[in-house]
C-alpha cells in the first residue's frame, strides 16, 4: 500500500488498491499513507491456472469456472468494502498491468481497464483456444500461461465490487518496503502509526503507557552496557512492549496479560515482520506474573537479551504501579549476569513500605526463572 500511496502521493479521498499474486489477493482502503482495511484471499493466477487451465487449453467453460471460484472467494468481503468505500481503485500486480496494457493496445482503453475492455480481451482469448497462442501486444511471454486465470480473477473483482475503472500503479511491494525503510530513517514510521492505531482500537490508557514506556528506555539506557543491549533494535522493541503492553484490559481483566499477547500476536500489524510480532507478543505475555523464558530463547538468538529487556519492561511498570503523575524518586540500576541492582535514596523504602513489598514480590517472581532482583 505504501508503494502504491507513494505513486498516488496527491490524489484525495479513499483508494481501493488490489493485487492479484500467484497464489492470494490482496485488498486494501486506505487514505493518503494509512491503510484502513486490509483483506486476503486464497485465490491467485499461478494457483488457479493449475486448478482451471493446467493444460494450457482456454475454453469458455473453463473460464465460467475459475470466474465463478474468484466470485465465490469474494462473497466473504465484498459488502465489508463497499461499505468503507472508495473513491479510486487501483491495480498493483503484473497481471493487472498486463491487462490494461493489452486493452490499450487493443484500442479498448487509455491505459486502465475497463468492464468493455475485458469482455474484449476474454473474446480474443476464446478465440486463441490455448495459451501457447496467446501473442497481444502487452502480454510478455512468461505471463502468457498464467494471465487467463489473472483475467478470470480481475473480472470477478469488477463484477463483485461493480467496478467501472481501475489504474494501474508502477509502485507495489518492493517500493513499499523501501518508503517503509526511508520513512524509518525520517521518523515517519509507519509501525508508530500501527501502534497509535492498535492501542486506539483497544482503548489504551496513552498516559499510563507513555509514562511506562519512558521508564523503560531509562532503565535500558541505565544497563545497556553492562547487559550488551547494544542493538538499537532492541530498545525500539522495549519502547513498543511498553506502549501496548496493557493492550489485553479490553478484553478482561483476568489474564489480561495473555489476551495482550493473542490479540498482537494474530493481529494485522502494518510495518513489523513476523518475527517483530512474536517478540512484541512474548514481552506482553511476560510483563507480568510468569516469564516465559523459554520460548524467548525459543524464538531467538537473543533469548536472553529477550529476558533482560521483560525485566527492564516489568521494572518500568512496577514503578509506575501507582498509576498518575507523582513524583518519582532517583535511582540506580546495575546490571550483573542474571542480576539487576535498583538502588533508592537511603531511607526512601522505609517511607514506602508498599513499594518495597512490591518489589519483594517481584524478586519472588523472577527467582522462577534462576533470576535475582536486588533492591536497596
Amino acid at each position: 500500500y505504501l508503494g502504491v500511496a507513494h505513486t498516488y502521493p496527491g490524489a484525495p479521498g479513499k483508494r481501493l488498491v488490489a493485487d492479484i499474486g500467484g497464489g492470494s489477493t490482496e485488498f486494501i482502503i486506505g487514505e493518503h499513507f494509512d491503510s484502513q482495511l486490509r483483506e486476503s484471499l486464497q485465490m491467485g493466477c499461478v494457483s488457479y491456472t493449475q486448478r482451471f487451465f493446467r493444460d494450457g487449453k482456454i475454453t469458455p467453460a473453463r473460464y465460467a469456472q475459475a470466474y465463478t471460484a474468484a466470485r465465490l472467494e469474494l462473497m466473504g468481503i465484498e459488502q465489508g468494502l463497499r461499505r468503507l468505500g472508495w473513491e479510486q481503485s487501483i491495480g498493483a500486480s503484473g497481471t493487472i498491468r498486463a491487462v490494461a496494457q493489452a486493452i490499450q493496445a487493443g484500442g479498448q482503453g487509455n491505459g486502465e481497464v475497463n468492464p468493455g475492455g475485458i469482455a474484449w480481451l476474454k473474446g480474443r482469448l476464446f478465440k486463441l483456444g490455448d495459451v501457447e497462442r496467446i501473442e497481444l501486444d502487452g502480454i510478455k511471454p512468461d505471463r502468457r500461461g498464467v494471465f487467463p486465470a489473472g483475467l478470470a480473477i480481475l473480472e470477478a473483482i469488477f463484477d463483485a465490487l461493480e467496478l467501472q475503472s481501475m489504474s494501474h500503479s508502477e509502485g507495489a511491494l518492493r517500493e513499499g518496503v523501501l518508503y517503509d525503510l526511508l520513512g524509518r530513517h525520517h521518523r515517519e514510521d509507519v509501525r508508530d502509526r500501527t501502534l497509535s492505531f492498535l492501542m486506539e482500537r483497544y482503548h489504551v490508557d496513552t498516559e499510563q503507557a507513555a509514562r511506562v514506556e519512558a521508564k523503560a528506555l531509562e532503565a535500558f539506557d541505565q544497563v545497556a552496557a553492562d547487559w550488551g543491549l547494544d542493538d538499537e533494535r532492541l530498545r525500539e522493541l522495549l519502547g513498543w512492549a511498553a506502549r501496548i503492553h496493557e493492550v489485553g484490559l479490553d478484553i478482561a481483566h483476568y489474564h489480561y496479560h495473555k489476551h495482550g499477547a493473542y490479540l498482537i500476536e494474530h493481529s494485522d500489524l502494518p510495518g513489523f515482520s513476523r518475527q517483530d510480532q512474536q517478540m512484541l507478543a512474548l514481552l506482553v505475555r511476560g510483563h507480568r506474573r510468569n516469564i516465559p523464558k523459554a520460548k524467548f530463547e525459543e524464538l531467538s538468538e537473543d533469548g536472553v537479551k529477550l529476558t533482560r529487556l521483560c525485566v527492564l519492561l516489568r521494572f518500568a511498570i512496577l514503578f509506575h504501579h501507582i498509576r498518575g503523575p507523582q513524583q518519582a524518586p532517583d535511582y540506580q540500576l546495575r546490571a550483573d549476569g542474571d542480576c539487576l541492582h535498583v538502588l533508592f535514596p537511603e531511607g526512601w523504602l522505609g517511607s514506602n513500605p508498599l513499594t518495597a513489598a512490591d518489589f519483594a514480590q517481584e524478586a519472588e517472581w523472577l527467582k522462577r526463572i534462576d533470576f535475582t532482583l536486588d533492591v536497596r
